[in-house]
Order: C-alpha cells, then structure tokens, then sequence
C-alpha cells in the first residue's frame, strides 16, 4: 500500500455486477478513479421481480449517510425495479420491488435505474428507461425496442410521485445518469437508436430539465452505462464497451471537448456498468475485512 493509500480519508467505490450469474452485487475500489480494484465477494442477493435479476446497480449515499440501491430486476415483463437500502453496505435491509410503470400496462420493460439526490428538492429522482409501444416513432427501431427515459421522486423510498416522462431526445434512449457541474446539470445517456448505439451528453438549468443542447455522440459505437466522477479539474466518464467486452473512460472539463483515456483506466475483468461514488475509507474496511464473502460466487 502507497502512502498516499494509507493515509486517505476518501476513496471511490464503483457497483458492479457480473454476466455470468447476474444476480449479486459486487464492488470495486480505487483511490484515483483510474484503477480498479475487485472487493472479494458478493454483498446482496437479488430477491424481488419476476426474473430475481441483478443489473445495473445504482448507488447513492443520503444526506443523512444511509446507502440507497436500485437495479433493474429483469430483461423484460418487470414494470418496476429492485430497491434496498444499508449504512455499511454489508447490511441490508428488506428488499423492495418498487411498480413505477404499471400504470402503462403495455410497458415492455424497466431499465437502469438512476439514483440522484436534488439539494434544491431535498428529495431523490429516480430514472430509468421504458419502451411504452407505440408511443413513439419507431424509425428503425424494434416495435418493443424504442425507449425513452421516466423518472419518479421520493422522499422516503415508501411514497413515490406520479411516474412522469423525463426525456424525449427524438430517438431511443436509455442509461440515463445526471450530475451537477458548476451552476448546471448535465445528462449522460445512451443513444440506443441504429445505427448509433453510442453515448450523448445535454443540458439543463434543474436535474428535471428540460434537457436540451443534445451532444453528437463523443464515444464509439456499442457503449452503454455511462457515468463519471470528479477526479481533480477533470469528469472522469466512465462506460461499458460491451462489444469489445471492457470498461472504457473519457475525460473532459466542459462536456464539449473529450480525450479518450481508456488506455489509462483498469478495471477486473468481467465488471459490467454500475455507479461509482465516494466513500469514506471505513466503508471500503468494512467491505473488505466483512464475513459476507461467499467463495461460491467469488467469479
């Protein structure tokens, strides 16, 4: 261990999960935001949808300093998504399956889950990515392919506001993540439509938009699972390049001008697109010296 490792107050967790057995969540460290780190083990087993899945976990610390989770429960059928909350990440509470599209009974799907807490509000905002068919233009999209992003706000995490549309860009959309640089807000998402299949950035005044200023796409084609971090002066951009089967970052300090950085980063083999935050270095002790590893689905 460096000294500057031992010596930090602060590190950066990221969520994980694994394709081969999508049902755990996992966690990374890092003390840059550059290389990774697999903590041994698995912390939650995914118990609520229909399909009892795990992906696309994402993870944000309250004001009050409890951990809030979401994840998508399954590919398709699953008009909601999986919900739990901990203080040290080892510990769970009851998992909750949280109906947010059941009010669109055609909803084909619930994606990716977004967590961000609005200071203004005092409340967290929820997005994610629905196909409603027939809602949209389809252009060359599937009938039951063609996704816009939704969001809900809650206070609690018992009561949520009426779903509402969040994002129409004119073109499939999924993988929403918001930040707050500076005065504004910026939107990282997917742009799922083909032949792009690659990530975009817009703009807004407030995390509920409206968003506008649509980027061009400013990474290759078949990436997904954008998010980013703060690392000195620079956002660190994390994605999944999931054709090439590794996790890719740009950086960037004004969301106009990007520099591939993908060569810099490293992360274990296998990680697939969660949320990275930062943490106090307790969390991360009591991750790695907890009982709760089993060897079984250590992958």
């Amino acid at each position: 261990m460096s000294h500057r490792e031992g010596n930090t107050k602060s590190l950066y967790l990221f969520t994980s999960f694994r394709d081969a057995d999508q049902n755990f969540l996992r966690f990374l460290y890092s003390y840059d935001g550059y290389h990774w780190t697999n903590v041994p083990g698995t912390f939650l087993e995914a118990k609520v949808g229909g399909s009892k899945q795990f992906r696309d976990p994402s993870l944000l610390r309250g004001p009050d300093g409890i951990f809030h989770l979401v994840w998508t429960t399954g590919w398709h059928g699953d008009q909601g998504f999986g919900y739990a909350e901990s203080k040290d990440l080892i510990h769970w509470s009851e998992q909750k399956f949280v109906p947010v599209m059941t009010n669109e009974p055609t909803t084909v799907n619930v994606w990716a889950p977004e967590l961000f807490y609005n200071e203004r509000e005092k409340d967290f905002i929820i997005v994610w990515a629905s196909t409603i068919p027939g809602r949209f233009p389809d252009k060359l999209e599937k009938h039951d392919n063609n996704h816009r992003l939704y969001f809900t706000t809650t206070r609690d995490f018992t009561n949520f506001t009426p779903t509402k549309l969040f994002f129409d860009p004119g073109f499939s959309v999924i993988d929403p993540f918001i930040l707050k640089d500076g005065g504004h807000f910026v939107l990282i998402c997917k742009d799922n439509s083909r032949p792009n299949l690659n990530l975009r950035v817009a703009f807004a005044k407030t995390p509920l938009g409206p968003w506008g200023n649509v980027s061009e796409p400013f990474t290759q084609k078949f990436t997904e699972g954008p998010c980013a971090l703060k690392i000195g002066d620079d956002w660190l951009i994390y994605f999944d390049a999931y054709r090439e089967k590794i996790y890719g970052a740009v950086k960037t300090r004004d969301f106009k001008n990007f520099t591939e950085v993908t060569k810099e980063v490293s992360f274990p083999e296998g990680h697939k697109h969660g949320t990275a935050i930062k943490v106090p270095r307790k969390i991360l002790d009591g991750l790695l010296n907890s009982q709760t590893t089993n060897s079984q689905t250590n992958l």
